[in-house]
């Protein structure tokens, strides 16, 4: 059985880090398409980052310069380096595994990221 276990969420005022580590489990996901992406309250879920499995990456505009999505084939598991935090940064945040032929994929429960002061 596939399951995903996402780390690392949790409060931190603005302008600061946090990682998010996301743990695969019940096949190899070395091919996969691994992505993270994020659903504030009242909004649609959005595509943070992902990476491919050649190293590619892709970031949506607003974290640019400031989100790093890195990937350990060994150990099933993307990371998600998130700095310079903003308070439109505060989202649950999921990670996504799939095959590049496949739409959905397999999804982590998610964690909870608040920007505050």
């Amino acid at each position: 059985q596939v399951q995903l276990v996402e780390s690392g969420g949790g409060l931190v005022q603005p302008g600061g880090s946090l990682r998010l580590s996301c743990a695969g489990s019940g096949r190899l996901f070395s091919s996969y398409i691994m992505g993270w992406y994020r659903q504030a309250p009242g909004k649609q879920r959005e595509l943070v980052a992902r990476i491919f499995s050649d190293g590619s990456t892709n970031y949506r505009d607003s974290v640019k310069g400031r989100f790093t999505i890195s990937r350990d084939n060994a150990k099933n598991t993307v990371y998600l380096q998130m700095n310079s935090l903003k308070p439109e940064d505060t989202a649950l945040y999921y990670c996504n595994f799939r095959p590049v032929a496949v739409v959905v994929g397999y999804w982590g429960q998610g964690t909870q990221v608040t920007v505050s002061s």
